[in-house]
């Protein structure tokens, strides 16, 4: 084990994953924390009937062999891991990519802690809490036999972070690293200019940070530490050839349509305890009609939706109405928040108080129902959901029975200077049926106000990219109103609140935070949070954050997710990790 220092960032990697395992129950010996001081709460999901994957390995086994099939909906964002940010993709990489950390592979509480994965231990923190370092495991090697360096790890993140090419991946190295200037390593090719991370041998990566940052060691175990050799990095084409670390590689890759990855001879699995090897094949096919999907999970022709987000209404009903379907089904409570954005850099919602009409107008029964009513989870109020610690519970536009209050909607339409209303369109992902009927619950209550909204309906795979993600396309096409949904990129207030409302990560492609807003106030609070090391104190500003983004009226929370998901019989080793609120793909397995 690496040495402590004096300072409390040192242990803060490790004790901020037992802390959250604390204040589930009864991982490490902690009592339940309450919502109401910031802690999280345990899923009611654990004790539901038809929920075994939520709290044990369904259908354990070793045997190997056969192939494993996925589908989805659309397509992602993209296959390397430096430059992806969908929640099931985090997940999906992690078979061809191996991160500096990961998490344990359990589920319940202990599925959230940190374990080391290519490093040999978590972050060491120097005494100023600026400074983070980590020693490599020697050994592991590549899918052609050569070994993973240190230099390979500081050339992922200056790719992933400090290159305009790659813009769907998150940006917290780039915001924090103390890196000057440096614009990538596609531009200066002298990694040595790239003074943000530090190797100063084959096994040693020093991360230099412009300020504290607290939950580090969470931050690296996103797939953006995943190495990529500077002499293989094709830039956005290297999502084709990503040279594996995992237990499986790349066989071949259509861009669009499908992926399949075959076992890796190189990996070994005495460095990785955390993954698993057992099919011969794992086989992808994207732009699957969402229904078609459930068809096929149902008849036993397909083993997992890659989206992890559940099957669509016709599959639902199918399996509530059917006791031995159910049997096969988990129902947990996901990391997800789904809501809808409002921009405030588009006309009329500069104006506060037409966004508060738009709050008030709502009817969230409506916009529950296409996740499944209570099923689908409980109608939000807030931006962190109540698995998030830090979350805190209150509600500032509250309506009866949450169906809305049109009199007070049009209250703030006269305040706005809109009183009869005013046309605007509302974002959403078109291939995600749910998503789309919760644009029509929207568009029919805010038509009894006098708001005409209008749905425009954009792909998945660009929805970050080149749509709703892209502000300069936003304001070009009057979209007001965007619907989305959010998982913490860790278990924590900061890993969920970053990236959708700080305003220095609006981006010009890529941006998450739909609302464009910037609020200095914000900014700074997430600033002090990250650099307090008390992580009750820590909690109550990621609740100040978390309360003041809403006081802006730009976020409309509908629903704390909760997802069905459908097991066929023949998949093994089944359990829902809570680091990604999906099965852990890594784990799967067939049992014929």
């Amino acid at each position: 084990m690496r040495k402590t220092r004096s300072l409390a960032l040192t242990a803060l990697g490790a004790s901020l994953a037992l802390a959250l395992a604390a204040c589930g129950g009864t991982a490490g010996g902690g009592p339940q924390q309450p919502a109401a001081t910031g802690g999280g709460q345990q899923p009611a999901a654990a004790a539901a009937k038809h929920n075994d994957g939520y709290t044990k390995v369904v259908n354990p086994s070793d045997k190997a062999g056969g192939t494993l099939k996925f589908a989805l909906s659309d397509e992602p964002d993209s296959m390397d891991p430096g430059n992806t940010y969908y929640a099931f993709n985090w997940n999906f990489t992690r078979l061809y990519a191996r991160a500096l950390l990961t998490y344990e592979p359990a589920p319940g509480d202990a599925g959230l802690k940190l374990v080391p994965d290519l490093a040999e231990g978590l972050g060491e923190a120097s005494a100023d809490g600026k400074t983070w370092t980590y020693k490599l495991k020697k050994g592991i090697k590549y899918e052609d036999g050569t070994e993973v360096k240190a230099i390979d790890v500081k050339n992922a993140i200056a790719r992933s972070n400090f290159t305009e090419e790659l813009t769907d991946g998150p940006k917290y190295f780039a915001e924090y690293l103390d890196a000057g200037e440096y614009k990538g390593p596609y531009k200066d090719k002298d990694l040595a200019n790239f003074t943000g991370v530090e190797t100063p041998d084959d096994y040693t990566i020093v991360f230099k940070l412009k300020a504290p940052f607290s939950e580090f060691d969470f931050l690296v175990a996103n797939p953006q530490s995943a190495p990529v050799p500077q002499a293989k990095d094709t830039g956005l084409d290297y999502e084709k050839t990503v040279l594996s670390t995992g237990p499986y590689k790349i066989e071949s890759h259509e861009v669009g349509k499908q992926f399949n990855l075959v076992k890796n001879d190189q990996w070994d699995a005495s460095t990785d305890p955390t993954r698993k090897q057992l099919p011969d094949r794992i086989e992808v096919q994207f732009k699957q009609d969402a229904n078609d999907i459930d068809n096929r999970l149902l008849a036993g022709q397909l083993q997992v939706d890659l989206g992890g987000t559940g099957v669509q209404p016709a599959a639902r009903g199918k399996i509530v109405a059917d006791e031995k379907l159910k049997d096969s089904t988990d129902n947990p409570y996901t990391p997800f928040n789904r809501y809808m954005m409002i921009s405030t850099q588009v006309k009329p919602f500069d104006n506060i108080e037409c966004r508060k009409a738009i709050q008030y107008a709502v009817d969230k029964v409506a916009t529950q129902a296409p996740w499944g009513g209570p099923l689908g989870g409980d109608i939000g109020s807030t931006l962190m959901t109540p698995t998030t610690v830090g979350y805190q519970a209150y509600n500032l536009f509250e309506t009866p029975e949450n169906k809305g209050d049109q009199a007070k909607a049009k209250e703030h339409l006269t305040a706005c200077g809109q009183p009869s209303g005013f046309e605007t369109n509302i974002a959403v992902r078109g291939d995600r049926t749910k998503e789309v009927q919760v644009a029509e619950a929207v568009q029919a209550a805010l038509a009894k106000v006098g708001i005409k909204a209008t749905i425009k309906k954009y792909p998945s795979g660009d929805w970050s990219a080149q749509y709703a993600g892209k502000p300069e396309f936003v304001h070009a096409n009057n979209l007001g109103l965007m619907i989305a949904g959010w998982g913490a990129d860790w278990p924590s207030g900061f890993g969920f609140l970053s990236q959708i409302v700080d305003g220095r990560f609006i981006k010009a492609s890529g941006n998450y935070n739909m609302m464009e807003l910037n609020d200095k106030a914000v900014n700074d609070l997430l600033d002090k949070g990250i650099q307090t090391t008390d992580p009750a104190e820590r909690n109550k500003i990621w609740a100040e954050v978390d309360k003041k983004v809403m006081e802006s009226a730009a976020f409309v929370p509908f629903v704390y997710e909760k997802t069905l998901i459908y097991r066929p019989a023949n998949l093994t080793n089944v359990y829902v990790h809570p680091a990604y609120g999906m099965y852990d793909y890594t784990w799967l397995g067939l049992s014929q």
